[in-house]
C-alpha cells in the first residue's frame, strides 16, 4: 500500500500502515465524502475506505441533483480531492451487506460508518398505485439522471395532465423537467434516451399537490422562483387557496416570509403586460394544489392504466409548522394519465447485524454514534431521515466526524491493536469474485463520459449500465 507510506502522522514520520488508526464508509454520496473530509483533517493519521455499491461515486450529487443545476453539483470537485487525498482510497462497485458484511468491515477497520443514504421509496399506501403510469419521484429522477437500476423506467409520457403529490424541491424538480423547453434541457446532463422521451411527451399541464396550505409548503424560493420565471409555462392558482394567507405573512420567520410571499404575487397580483403576454402565449401549465391528499388512483375501463386520482379535500388544525391536515369528507377527481409519487425517501436496513428503526426507517443513533454498538457509526440521512439540501449533511457529517475524533481521543474507541483495513477486505472480495473499481478507474468513466458530452453540446452523457461503466473501468 504505497498510499498509506506517504501519510504523514502529527510528528512528520510515515508510520507502518498497521499501526494507523483505519475507518470504513460504506456511501460515497455527500454524507460519505463530508464524513471522510473532516476525518482527514482533524486526524491526518487516519486512513479512511470509502465502499460504493456502484462503480461511479457521489451518490445524489450525481442521480439526484437535476440537470439543470449543474453549479450544485459543484461540490464534486471538493469531493474529488478527498477521495486523492492520500489517506483516502475508494472502492467502488463493493455492495456491503452482500459482498462483504458489516461485521467484517468491524473486524478489519477500527471504525464503520454508515452514510449509504436512503434508497427506499415511502409507499402513497392508496388503491391503485401499482397501475401503469404511477412512479415514484426517486425512480423518475433516477431515469431521467441515469441511475442503472433506473433505466428499464421508460415512462409513458403521452398524456396531457400530470399529477405530482408532493410538494417539496424534488417534485419542482420533476414538474420543471416535465415542462422545461427541450432547448434547455439538451444542454444538460440530462440522458439521451430521457431527452428523447422528453421530446416527444405529449404532457402540457402538470398539478403539484399537498396536503396542507401556502404556509406549509416545503420548496424552498430558488425552486419556486424557477417555476414562476419556467419559459412557456404559465402558473394557474386557485384563488381560495390563499384565503388568509396575507395576514399570516407578517408572523413568519424570514426564509419562509420570502417564499410566501413570491407565491401571493403569482397567485393573486395582476401581472404586468409583459408578463401577461408571456403567459398568454405559454403553451405549458402548471399549478399548486393544496389542502389535498390522494386517496386512490382511478383506472382506465380496461384496469390496467391510470386514468385519474381521487383527492380529499382536507383543512387545516393549528397554524404553521405544527398546523395538521384533517379531512373534510369532500373528494375531488382529477382526470390524468401520470401520477408521480413524491412525498419521501426512505433508508433501508443494510444488514441484520446493524440496529434499525424501521418506524423511522433510520438507524437509531446519538450524535452518530450507533445505539448498543461500539465502533459503528452512521452520517447523512441514515442519520436523520431523508431531509434538507446538501448543506444539511454536510453539517450532520461532519458533526458524526466529531464524534469519531472524539472517542478516537478519550480512548472510548480501542485505536491501540492494529487493524488490516482494505487488506484484508480485498483478499475476501477477490476470494468471492468481486473486483472493486479504484478512484483512477473512475477518471477513466469520467473522461469517457465527458467527451461523448461534449460531442453531443453537454457537459457529459452519462453511461447508463454498469456493465458499461466496468468495461471502460478496466481498459
Amino acid at each position: 500500500q504505497w498510499k498509506v507510506s506517504l501519510c504523514m502522522n502529527g510528528r512528520g514520520k510515515a508510520p507502518f500502515s498497521s499501526c494507523r488508526p483505519k475507518v470504513c464508509i460504506v456511501g460515497s454520496g455527500p454524507a460519505g465524502f463530508y464524513t471522510a473530509q473532516h476525518l482527514i483533517k482533524a486526524r491526518p493519521d487516519v486512513d479512511v475506505d470509502i465502499y460504493e455499491r456502484l462503480p461511479v461515486p457521489f451518490g445524489l450529487v450525481r442521480f439526484g441533483v437535476a440537470p439543470d443545476h449543474p453549479e450544485v453539483k459543484n461540490v464534486i470537485n471538493t469531493f474529488t480531492q478527498t477521495a486523492k487525498h492520500t489517506c483516502c482510497s475508494f472502492y467502488g462497485n463493493v455492495t456491503v451487506g452482500k459482498d462483504v458484511s458489516v461485521g467484517e468491515l468491524q473486524q478489519a477497520y477500527h471504525a464503520v460508518v454508515l452514510s449509504y443514504g436512503a434508497e427506499g421509496n415511502r409507499s402513497m399506501g392508496v388503491p391503485g398505485e401499482d397501475l401503469a403510469g404511477v412512479y415514484s419521484a426517486k425512480d423518475f429522477v433516477g431515469w431521467y439522471n441515469g441511475l442503472p437500476s433506473c433505466q428499464e423506467l421508460s415512462p409513458d409520457l403521452s398524456c396531457e395532465t400530470a399529477v405530482i403529490l408532493g410538494q417539496g424541491n424534488v417534485a419542482l424538480d420533476v414538474a420543471r423537467i416535465l415542462l422545461s423547453p427541450i432547448d434547455i434541457l439538451k444542454k444538460t446532463d440530462i440522458t439521451q434516451p430521457a431527452l428523447e422521451a422528453l421530446a416527444e411527451s405529449h404532457v402540457r399541464r402538470v398539478l403539484i399537490v399537498g396536503r396542507r396550505g401556502p404556509v406549509q409548503i416545503a420548496c424552498t424560493i430558488k425552486e419556486l422562483r424557477e417555476m414562476v420565471n419556467l419559459p412557456d409555462t404559465r402558473p394557474e392558482m386557485v384563488a381560495a387557496d390563499f384565503e388568509g394567507v396575507k395576514d399570516a405573512v407578517k408572523d413568519l420567520p424570514r426564509p419562509r416570509k420570502r417564499l410566501t410571499e413570491l407565491m401571493l404575487k403569482t397567485a393573486m397580483e395582476i401581472p404586468g403586460e409583459k408578463e401577461q403576454e408571456r403567459r398568454n402565449n405559454a403553451s405549458r401549465v402548471w399549478s399548486f394544489r393544496f389542502f389535498r391528499s390522494p386517496i386512490e388512483i382511478m383506472a382506465d375501463p380496461d384496469n390496467k392504466r391510470t386514468a385519474g386520482i381521487r383527492l380529499a379535500v382536507n383543512k387545516l388544525e393549528g397554524s404553521g409548522d405544527g398546523a395538521r391536515a384533517v379531512l373534510t369528507g369532500e373528494v375531488e377527481d382529477v382526470s390524468c394519465g401520470l401520477v408521480i409519487s413524491s412525498i419521501g425517501y426512505k433508508s433501508l436496513p443494510i444488514d441484520p447485524s446493524v440496529p434499525f428503526d424501521s418506524s423511522k426507517a433510520i438507524v437509531p443513533n446519538s450524535m452518530g454514534r450507533v445505539q448498543q454498538a461500539a465502533g459503528l457509526y452512521c452520517s447523512g440521512w441514515l442519520k436523520t431521515g431523508p431531509t434538507g439540501v446538501i448543506a444539511t449533511t454536510m453539517n450532520n457529517s461532519f458533526d458524526t466526524a466529531r464524534s469519531l475524533v472524539e472517542d478516537m481521543d478519550s480512548g472510548t474507541l480501542d485505536i491501540s491493536a492494529a487493524k488490516p483495513g482494505s487488506q484484508s477486505i480485498s483478499g475476501l472480495l477477490e476470494k468471492r469474485g468481486v473486483k472493486p473499481v479504484i478512484f483512477s478507474d473512475w477518471e477513466k468513466i469520467d473522461s469517457v463520459e465527458m467527451s461523448r458530452g461534449e460531442a453531443a453540446g453537454k457537459p457529459r452523457e452519462k453511461l447508463l449500465t454498469v456493465e458499461e461503466m466496468l468495461q471502460v473501468a478496466r481498459k
